[in-house]
């Protein structure tokens, strides 16, 4: 018996368009260059400033300890600069960043750490919402 994939186990009910295949071809990225330096990874400058101005606040410490890690999203990942780091890493190294989900290489380990959870989250609440219709029992 065939498994199934990703996209019909979403949708069983739905018959999907057979122009277009649900099946994942993991692109094989080849080092361009040399290992990138750490600091080319992050763009953290508007965090840092946030922060500045966070801590040089009048707010309740508790209020600042929320506001530097909201701060936070602000930083800006390079990913390019991240898959040539990543080819240069150490294994231990690359198992971090595919925890911390800087570079998805392996589909089911996505899954496995819970990456995937929003597509499956979004399916189940379209059904929810507009139902099966595809018009079949």
């Amino acid at each position: 018996m065939k498994q199934k994939g990703f996209f019909e186990n979403l949708f069983p009910q739905k018959e999907l368009d057979k122009t277009y295949s649900t099946k994942i071809k993991t692109p094989i990225y080849e080092p361009k260059g040399i290992k990138p330096r750490i600091s080319e990874l992050l763009d953290s400058r508007k965090t840092r400033e946030l922060i500045q101005e966070i801590e040089k606040s009048n707010v309740t410490e508790k209020e600042k300890t929320f506001l530097i890690e909201a701060a936070k999203r602000h930083n800006v990942f390079n990913y390019s600069n991240i898959a040539e780091y990543y080819c240069h890493a150490t294994k231990e190294m690359q198992e971090l960043m595919e925890k911390s989900a800087l570079v998805i290489i392996d589909f089911e380990k996505a899954i496995e750490y819970g990456y995937v959870r929003l597509a499956e989250d979004i399916a189940e609440n379209y059904l929810n919402e507009y139902g099966d219709d595809t018009g079949k029992e």
